[in-house]
């Protein structure tokens, strides 16, 4: 299909001519008399690859043209013809958007040469937006897999941090449920203060994993009914720095490791293993603490019943500022009970129906 050109000049004999030159080249022409009318002629939805306008006309000049068109019609590359003494002019139409200028009178090879430039122009400027276009769906295409294959990776993960939890459970049945529920805890306060979904992802894997290091204690200590003694005492608190150790080395668990390793410090340094202080210990740490401290009071131990919400809401209060961060407490007191007594109730009948389901006797 040849490429069709706007020839614009208010003098007919020059339009014929020029129309004529392109014809014999294969061209398609259309002429316009003024401005005016190749703007009406654009704007009934004739397509035209390229428009040849004269600079000097009366009504509406080439430069009114030019400005009128370039920035509805960017891809429809203008070449002015102009006269020797308006080429400042010309060089001006140039600087606003036109791609060449001619001057008369121009030879016919003249002519050819550069309408040819001009039109190669386009093509290659079209060419490489329908490339720039083909390559931002190829990377958003590709990105969409590499974000569906990382997700499935993380749950895939995620599935295995489960069982590893539950593992855990079963060689420390007195805390049967305590990660699922500590974890949910630490998820709604950490959504209350408006963290982003990545790093509550990350603050949740910690309190998930924290007492993985207890894997590492022998039972004799783990489990032991009565009172530990100083040494036996020393080694518990080691948990902290396996669980570390164990969860460092897998890389996506890089940032969860460092809330396993600090989840036993304390707001005013007072804690272990390090000692670390206030903004010192990280943000899932300090939110994990009182999760923590919720789940412990509220749950029935071997040596006391559960506590009510209210008890426990009292007792973190007290520690605000020594155990605990206070701008967490703040959050945490501005939550109602029912969000943390919905998630126990939920978590509990799951671990029911998983006790149901396999004949498993669990206490809760």
């Amino acid at each position: 299909m040849a490429d069709r050109i706007l020839v614009v000049d208010d003098e007919e004999p020059i339009r014929e001519i020029v129309s004529s030159m392109l014809m014999t080249a294969n061209y398609e022409c259309l002429q316009a008399s003024s401005g005016l009318e190749a703007l009406a002629l654009l704007n009934s939805g004739e397509q035209f690859e390229l428009m040849l306008s004269d600079l000097m006309m009366a009504d509406l000049d080439g430069i009114g043209l030019l400005e009128r068109t370039k920035e509805k019609y960017p891809d429809m590359p203008v070449v002015m013809v102009t006269a020797v003494h308006d080429i400042s002019v010309a060089l001006a139409a140039i600087r606003n958007g036109a791609y060449d200028y001619l001057l008369k009178p121009f030879e016919r090879e003249q002519l050819l040469a550069t309408v040819r430039r001009a039109l190669e122009n386009r093509r290659l400027k079209l060419e490489n937006r329908q490339y720039q276009t083909n390559l931002e769906t190829l990377v958003a295409e590709r990105t969409a897999q590499l974000r569906k294959a990382m997700g499935e990776l993380e749950r895939s993960y995620d599935i295995t941090l489960a069982a590893l939890g539950d593992a855990l459970d079963l060689k420390d049945a007195e805390t049967e449920g305590h990660s699922k529920r500590v974890t949910a805890f630490t998820i709604a306060m950490a959504r209350a203060m408006g963290l982003a979904k990545e790093e509550i992802s990350v603050i949740a894997r910690g309190a998930f994993l924290h007492d993985v290091g207890k894997m590492a204690i022998p039972d004799a200590i783990l489990r032991k009914p009565g009172k530990l003694e100083a040494d036996e005492i020393g080694i518990m608190r080691e948990h902290c720095y396996r669980g570390y150790q164990m969860v460092k080395k897998i890389p996506f668990l890089q940032e969860a490791s460092e809330i396993v390793y600090s989840h036993q410090e304390r707001f005013d340094g007072t804690g272990y293993p390090r000692g670390l202080k206030g903004e010192e210990i990280p943000l899932g740490a300090r939110i994990f603490a009182v999760a923590d401290t919720l789940d412990a009071i509220t749950s029935d131990r071997p040596y006391r019943p559960a506590q009510s919400w209210q008890a426990a809401r009292e007792e973190i209060q007290r520690w605000s500022g020594r155990q605990f961060d206070p701008e967490v407490v703040r959050v945490f007191q501005g939550m109602p009970d029912d969000i943390f007594q919905d998630l126990r109730n939920e978590i509990d009948n799951q671990i029911s129906r998983f006790a149901y389901s396999t004949g498993v006797k669990v206490t809760t």
